[in-house]
């Protein structure tokens, strides 16, 4: 090989270094969305539209993709599976610390970038606070759940109960729909959720609020991010026309209100340090490691 043609290969080595992963890949942008709804189909059907509405904005193909847990979702942020995604605090924060995925907005709830997470039990089981908990059946939502594991563990942790699964008669890990429904027919004694999913469960008809009683709220806690992977945010040109285009949303749900679910009006533009009270309550309960 002559001298010439090794300088001219080294020169493009160095510049392929240079540019974003998504440089390299066709135009499709693989779209993760964590399982909001009761099943993969109606979760599907439900966010098709902000898939949609993305593509065009960017004048890019979106392939819609939902995944049915929290942990799975940043798993496939961290594996390449996935290159944007919106999915729960808790399970960004896992993404971040895992593979360096970025968020980039939070969604609007009502027009307000939070909300809380909640313990709830049936009116008539004889439980009035966090305390009486001790011996009863529970169940959490899945482990890379915000509020229906992580916050209530570390509400736990500093009440001093280190091994939940020691404290009460019996745990389960389930669907948010799930512990609702299981508590309010008294086949769960108490459970962990969220506001947004009881609200809209007893809306929907789903269960019924004199059946449900919350006995512990949390302090506010970020909204939903919509993330970006580590390689697709070094393309700040592709990040910054993600984020007007979500920004935007607010506006074009006001012509077509079927671009987001119910009660969600939008999109503000964010970053990682919004979700700090979500890393420090992970990294108080042990369930993220400190960054070396």
């Amino acid at each position: 090989m002559s001298l010439s043609l090794k300088r001219r290969l080294a020169t493009l080595l160095v510049l392929s270094a240079a540019l974003p992963l998504s440089a390299f890949a066709d135009d499709t942008l693989r779209f993760g969305v964590g399982l909001f709804q009761p099943d993969k189909e109606k979760n599907d059907a439900t966010y098709r539209p902000m898939a949609d509405y993305l593509a065009k904005k960017l004048g890019r193909k979106v392939v819609l993709r939902t995944v049915d847990s929290w942990e799975g979702l940043a798993k496939s942020l961290a594996n390449g599976e996935t290159d944007i995604a919106l999915l729960g605090p808790w399970g960004y924060v896992l993404a971040n610390g895992n593979s360096g995925a970025q968020a980039i907005a939070t969604i609007l709830y009502d027009g307000k970038p939070t909300y809380h997470a909640l313990v709830v039990t049936r009116p008539d089981s004889g439980i009035g606070k966090l305390e009486d908990l001790k011996g009863k059946s529970f169940a959490f939502g899945d482990k890379g759940s915000t509020s229906g594991y992580l916050i209530p563990t570390h509400q736990f942790m500093k009440m001093g109960i280190a091994d939940p699964e020691k404290y009460f008669g019996k745990v389960v890990y389930t669907k948010h729909q799930a512990i609702e429904t299981q508590v309010t027919r008294g086949e769960l004694d108490a459970g962990a959720d969220y506001d947004r999913n009881r609200n809209a469960m007893i809306e929907q008809g789903l269960i019924k609020a004199a059946e449900s009683r919350i006995i512990w709220t949390s302090e506010p806690l970020p909204n939903d991010a919509f993330a970006v992977s580590a390689d697709l945010a070094r393309d700040k040109a592709l990040v910054a026309k993600l984020q007007a285009a979500l920004e935007q949303m607010g506006d074009a749900l006001k012509t077509d209100g079927k671009l987001l679910p119910s009660h969600y009006t939008g999109f503000v533009r964010s970053n990682d340090t919004l979700y700090k009270s979500i890393r420090d309550a992970g990294l108080a309960t042990g369930k993220l490691q400190p960054r070396p």
